[in-house]
């Protein structure tokens, strides 16, 4: 049986390809690869709250599209450095679009909806960590995330409403997320959701204090063990069972997604990671997807400071 193995100078060289243009410290979205694959795009506009405007929308399209073509990368991290995960939109940036055409609005929030697509469709597994504030199009990425942690003393908000607009290109995911009955009410009262509140509603998974130091080390803790459980499942099954949540929430349960999930559970059993996966639990061994990805420490994000 053929090994899954990473091949280090094949990944490397996709490091320095992939990432080359996050060198700088003032670039505003930052991208790293580690040895086991696990990739990080970090919001690096900390002056502005990690707000986005079209440039860094352009950016975080570029860095997702690019990671979605590397056979090599198992994971996904979405990160921000500075204070807060992300103010939302950059209202200079939505002043400077309310003077233009509405022709080049249209194609200025179609870019926005094709970030939220390109996210919510990469194949492999994504982990957004949120720390402060996320607010109006931030949402839209946390709902397009697979799994969220969120610091203790994190805030939430839709506050589209209260500028006089709406968030429409985010609308389907946070629906998606949290139900359209929790989406009413908070889309119509623009109210902060609280951490607490959040878990419950199911816009966030996981909460983690990080009032000290020793509470910082559990976000790290936290971070490395989801990740290094990703890296013990078959990178062909985690983007399969992607697919296949797709799929079962697109279509009714009748006749042709039947067809299409007995097909699917068929062929990845012949598969060769289906293969490997089953001989590996019947000879007591761990798979060959599993080797060298122990993860012992994780290197910090960068600015703490705003």
């Amino acid at each position: 049986m053929k090994e899954y193995k990473l091949n280090q100078n094949r990944l490397a060289e996709h490091t320095q390809k992939t990432c080359k243009q996050s060198d700088t410290e003032s670039s505003d979205v930052l991208c790293e690869i580690d040895a086991n694959g696990i990739a990080t795009l970090i919001l690096n506009r900390v002056s502005k709250k990690n707000a986005f405007d079209d440039s860094m929308i352009e950016s975080l399209i570029h860095y997702i599209d690019t990671l979605s073509a590397i056979p090599t990368i198992r994971c996904l991290l979405l990160q921000a450095n500075g204070t807060h995960f992300s103010a939302g939109a950059d209202l200079h940036w939505m002043k400077s679009m309310a003077e233009k055409s509405v022709k080049a609005n249209h194609q200025d929030t179609q870019q926005l909806a094709h970030l939220m697509q390109t996210l919510d469709t990469f194949p492999h597994p994504t982990i957004a960590v949120v720390q402060g504030c996320a607010f109006g199009g931030a949402l839209g990425l946390i709902c397009c995330c697979d799994i969220v942690i969120a610091q203790s003393d994190s805030q939430f908000c839709l506050s589209e409403v209260k500028l006089g607009l709406i968030p429409a290109t985010i609308g389907p995911y946070v629906c998606r997320a949290i139900g359209v009955r929790y989406t009413r009410r908070f889309m119509l009262t623009g109210e902060r959701i609280d951490a607490n509140t959040a878990q419950h509603i199911g816009l966030i998974h996981l909460i983690v204090d990080t009032e000290t130091k020793t509470e910082a080390s559990r976000l790290e803790q936290q971070i490395i063990q989801l990740t290094q459980a990703i890296l013990n499942n078959s990178p062909a099954a985690l983007q399969q069972a992607k697919a296949l949540c797709h799929a079962c929430e697109n279509q009714p349960i009748d006749k042709k997604l039947i067809k299409y999930t007995s097909h699917l559970i068929a062929d990845i059993r012949v598969s060769e990671q289906g293969q490997e996966g089953l001989s590996a639990f019947f000879d007591k061994r761990q798979p060959s997807w599993c080797a060298n990805t122990k993860i012992s420490t994780k290197k910090g994000k960068g600015k703490k400071n705003e």
